[in-house]
């Protein structure tokens, strides 16, 4: 009988570690199985812009927002993450990259060499952008200059470090859909749902998460806790935007100003870096899409978090 039970126990364990590795294991299909495609470099330069590529990868304190040599780094409850290079150097960047590669990378979170990023790149959002907009991303990309420089490595505590346990996360979180237009809608209004949801990737921060990190879907847009640790992030939906019209919401993300004549800071100023230089088009599409989402109570804030610690 003891046999038995140790056997069962045994098979138990290995079935158990079966379903694990297939659960976790990096998708192996590449992303990109179109035939030729002629890149289009001004939509790639749009994708760049709306991705918000170089507000995380810019070389910190420097001026030029096209030197992508990453180094930024990003805190989080899981520890501190380091944009990567993502210049056109062949050693520290993605010069030898294939597009294939590209493209499985920013739509599934998974590197050329087979494993699985963290998630504090938003591969989440990602996921929804349409492959050619991705492909011209990488052609636009190729075209600035490569900056050398190897990143350091992310300060990630265990088990967080376990790269194989995302994959967990990923089933969890990441549902592979592409972006469904809505009929019933204008097109204004489906470009808008397009960049907010995809390649802006505005709930990354305006959502409150769970403790997984996973975004609380019931609440998605409805501001919280500032991921990276310090503010608060407002909420996006019509409970904190109710005032706001649509030319306010375009105005914003131009120039950074709010209705009432302040100015943003934090992480947001370096969104609207790359919002401002957006079509004028593309900013309405964002502010009519914004505009439209119900009032969404967000989670509840700390009286301690002053207006001024916002990080809109």
């Amino acid at each position: 009988m003891l046999r038995r039970m140790l056997l069962g126990a045994a098979l138990a364990g290995v079935a158990a570690f079966g379903v694990f590795w297939w659960l976790t294991a990096p998708p192996l299909v590449l992303a990109v199985t179109e035939r030729a495609h002629t890149p289009d470099l001004a939509n790639g330069q749009t994708t760049f812009n709306a991705g918000g590529c170089s507000s995380c990868h810019a070389v910190p304190g420097q001026p030029d927002r096209l030197k992508l040599g990453g180094g930024l780094a990003i805190p989080s409850p899981f520890g501190t993450f380091y944009a990567p290079n993502i210049s056109s150097d062949p050693v520290d960047g993605i010069g030898r990259w294939s597009e294939a590669e590209f493209v499985n990378a920013v739509t599934k979170g998974v590197s050329p060499a087979g494993y699985h990023y963290f998630p504090a790149f938003p591969y989440a959002s990602y996921q929804h952008a349409k492959v050619e907009d991705v492909r011209d991303l990488f052609a636009y990309l190729k075209t600035l200059a490569p900056v050398s420089g190897k990143v350091r490595d992310h300060d990630v505590p265990f088990p967080f470090d376990i790269r194989r346990n995302i994959g967990i996360w990923k089933w969890l979180f990441v549902d592979g859909k592409p972006f469904v237009p809505d009929a019933t809608r204008s097109g204004r209004w489906n470009r808008g749902a397009y960049l907010v949801n995809s390649l802006g990737h505005c709930a990354e921060c305006h959502s409150p998460r769970n403790f997984l990190g996973g975004i609380i879907a019931a609440q998605r847009f409805a501001g919280g806790p500032n991921p990276e640790g310090e503010g608060w992030v407002p909420n996006i939906t019509q409970k904190g935007l109710g005032e706001w019209s649509v030319k306010d919401i375009a105005w914003f993300l131009e120039t950074g100003q709010t209705p009432d004549g302040d100015n943003t800071g934090g992480p947001m100023a370096r969104v609207i870096r790359n919002t401002s230089q957006l079509p004028a088009e593309d900013r309405a599409a964002i502010a009519e899409y914004l505009k439209s989402l119900p009032p969404v109570d967000g989670p509840p804030r700390p009286k301690t978090a002053a207006k001024g610690g916002d990080k809109s």
